[in-house]
C-alpha cells in the first residue's frame, strides 16, 4: 500500500481545528533546540510539558517564567498572546492525549513536548495509538523533530557513529527481555555500533550479552546528560572505556540520562592536544578513500 500526502502545515483542514504537534525540544537547552521546536512552543495556545521539561523551556523564555503562571496554568505572553501550560507526568499520558484531541477539536494549537525525538522512544508513538484508540482521526497531528541522545552523545565524545548503527532500549516494561536480548545479540553479530538507551535497567547484562561476540577490547563511551551541561538530573559527563571494563564505572550510570555507545571493529581513538575522541570510520580508512 502507497500513500502520498502534502505536510501537516499545508494540508486541508477545516478552519476551526488547531493542530496537535508532538515537539521533540532535544536536550531541552536553547542552544540544541531547533528553531522550529521554538516556534511551535511559543505560539500554541496550550503547552504539555514535564516540569523539567518546563524548567528547560524558561532558559531562553521559549515559556514565560514561572512566577508569570496564575494557579490555573495560563499566562499571557508578552506580546499578548494567551497560553495555558500543563504539567505533563508519566502517569497521566492516557489522560493528556485526550485533553490534547479536545482542545485541537475546539480549535487550539497544542504542543505536546518530548525530550530528546518524540519517535525515539519518546511519545509520537502514544499520540498515534490514543488517536486510534479514540476514533481521533478529525485530529491534525505534526511532528516536530529534536536532537536525540545517540546524536547528541555521539557528537560529546566524536564521531561514533559515521557508519552503520543502530538504537536498543533496554526497558523491558515494553518489551520482554529474550526479545532485548536477541537484538543485542544480533546487533553486536552484525557488527553495528550499538547506542543503548535507558541503561539504569539491565545494563551490566547488556554489555555481558555484548561480550559474548565481541572483544573486550572494543570501545565504549558512557554518556550522561549530553547537550544538558549542568542542568539535568546528573550534569553532563563522559567516559570513554572498554567493553571489558564498561560495568566498572557502574558510577557513571547514573539514570534515564545515561547512553552507552558501544564501538564496532573499525571505531577508534583519536586525540588532538586538548581531549580523546571516538571515531568510527565510514568505510575507508585514508584520506583518498573519501
Amino acid at each position: 500500500m502507497s500513500s502520498e500526502s502534502t505536510s501537516a502545515t499545508a494540508a486541508e483542514r477545516p478552519d476551526d481545528l488547531g493542530t496537535l504537534s508532538v515537539v521533540g525540544i532535544g536536550p531541552g537547552l536553547p542552544a540544541d533546540m531547533t528553531k522550529r521546536a521554538k516556534d511551535v512552543i511559543e505560539t500554541a495556545d496550550c503547552v504539555i510539558a514535564s516540569d523539567l521539561y518546563q524548567a528547560f523551556l524558561r532558559e531562553d523564555g521559549t515559556l514565560p517564567p514561572a512566577e508569570q503562571v496564575d494557579d490555573e496554568g495560563r499566562v499571557t505572553r508578552e506580546n499578548g498572546h494567551e497560553q495555558e501550560i500543563i504539567r505533563s507526568t508519566m502517569g497521566r499520558q492516557i489522560e493528556l492525549a485526550k485533553v490534547a484531541f479536545e482542545r485541537v477539536r475546539a480549535g487550539d494549537d497544542v504542543a505536546h513536548v518530548s525530550g530528546g525525538d518524540p519517535s525515539v522512544y519518546g511519545k509520537s508513538d502514544l499520540i498515534f495509538k490514543m488517536a486510534e484508540e479514540e476514533a481521533a482521526t478529525d485530529v491534525p497531528i505534526e511532528i516536530v523533530p529534536g536532537v536525540t541522545a545517540a546524536l547528541g552523545g555521539g557528537a560529546m565524545v566524536g564521531a561514533p557513529l559515521c557508519n552503520d548503527f543502530c538504537t536498543i532500549s533496554l526497558s523491558d516494561k515494553w518489551r520482554g527481555w529474550e526479545e532485548i536480548e536477541e537484538k543485542l545479540r544480533a546487533a553486536a553479530i552484525s557488527d553495528f555500533v550499538i547506542v543503548l538507551y535507558n541503561c539504569w535497567r539491565n545494563y551490566e547484562k547488556a554489555v555481558d550479552i555484548v561480550r559474548e561476540e565481541r572483544t573486550d577490547d572494543a570501545l565504549v563511551a558512557i554518556v550522561n546528560d549530553a547537550g544538558r551541561a549542568d542542568a539535568g538530573r546528573n550534569g553532563e559527563s563522559h567516559v570513554i572505556t572498554t567493553l571489558g571494563e564498561a560495568t566498572a564505572h557502574d558510577d557513571k550510570v547514573s539514570g534515564m540520562g545515561t547512553s552507552l555507545i558501544i564501538g564496532n571493529h573499525e571505531t577508534e581513538t583519536w586525540s588532538n592536544d586538548y581531549r580523546t575522541f571516538l571515531v568510527t570510520p565510514r568505510g575507508g580508512r585514508d584520506v583518498e578513500d573519501f
